[in-house]
């Protein structure tokens, strides 16, 4: 990498940029992309980021910190507000503002409000049209909301549009650079640049294990499963991790297991790998399935699985 060094026109910039928007719009992949390696899980299934998750591009012209929050939906429950909370929590407190949009599907209700909220925020606004690359386009119509809203509250803000494909890195650039361009000057980095992430590494392993149940269960046990990295046991040559995965019903229990333990044995073998690559260590899964009611209700689990500091 070159030298991050500043000299005189070749200025080192830095910004914290958040990237927000409606569940399922492509923020987890848009991510990966940008930082260029597998930071947050992504699944097909909707409400897969349930942690704000931190990724980090470092460039000879600076540095972008980027925070993965969970998409806003419906919510229900504690841990259904305890996420919607964390996305505008998440979205106040950061130098640009990226919200990603489905281009490929019509404006949603949940769309709507990110704009409204978008069109007060302080901060330098970036509007991301995901998913270019799908047909039909209603990246227009994502547009003339933009200016219904500013009409209906007699604003008007600056906002640069940026059409990407979260699924080819390529398209990604001109959106890395919009936002180098809005970010501030500096003289020296925000982390260390030789650091992608600083999410911890128990929420890690319990988000690589969530998506593989998602990809495999779909919405047979939609959001119903907790994930809790009990203890990691670190030897010379590899980490031992115990997992324990909490579900509400006696039924879930036997679907999470599967027939003669396949679920679990898919889970290990999808996962392991995986993991052991992002540790750079060999990774051992030993899961455990306990049924727990209403686990998502309970303050003491979710603050154990890593939302101590939302509640």
């Amino acid at each position: 990498m070159e030298s991050l060094e500043n000299t005189g026109e070749n200025q080192t910039r830095c910004a914290v940029v958040g990237i927000v928007g409606r569940t399922n719009s492509g923020k987890s992949t848009l991510l990966n992309g940008m930082v260029g390696e597998k930071i947050s899980i992504v699944s097909p299934v909707v409400q897969t980021t349930r942690n704000t998750v931190r990724g980090i591009l470092t460039e000879p012209r600076g540095q972008l910190v980027f925070l993965d929050t969970p998409g806003l939906h419906k919510s229900e429950g504690v841990l259904g507000t305890l996420m919607n909370r964390m996305a505008r929590q998440a979205s106040a407190g950061v130098d640009v503002l990226a919200v990603v949009f489905d281009s490929s599907r019509h404006p949603r209700m949940e769309d709507d409000g990110w704009m409204r909220r978008a069109v007060f925020a302080e901060q330098p606004l970036v509007f991301v049209l995901n998913k270019n690359d799908l047909k039909p386009s209603y990246a227009e119509r994502f547009k003339e909301l933009w200016e219904q809203i500013q009409t209906e509250k007699g604003i008007r803000r600056d906002v640069k549009w940026v059409s990407v494909s979260a699924l080819h890195p390529k398209t990604v650039s001109p959106l890395i650079d919009e936002l180098f361009a809005l970010a501030t000057p500096t003289t020296g980095l925000l982390f260390p640049e030789d650091v992608v992430t600083d999410y911890p590494r128990k929420l890690a392993i319990a988000d690589a294990i969530r998506e593989k149940l998602l990809f495999k269960l779909r919405d047979e046990v939609p959001h119903e499963i907790g994930i809790l990295v009990e203890q990691i046991t670190e030897t010379d040559d590899a980490w031992k991790v115990v997992v324990t995965l909490y579900v509400n019903r006696p039924s879930q229990k036997g679907i999470v297991i599967g027939p003669k333990g396949r679920m679990i044995r898919y889970v290990r073998s999808q996962a392991e790998p995986e993991l052991s690559e992002i540790f750079g260590v060999k990774v051992e899964l030993d899961i455990w399935v306990k049924i727990e009611r209403d686990w998502m209700k309970n303050f003491w689990l979710l603050q154990r699985m890593g939302y101590a500091g939302q509640l």
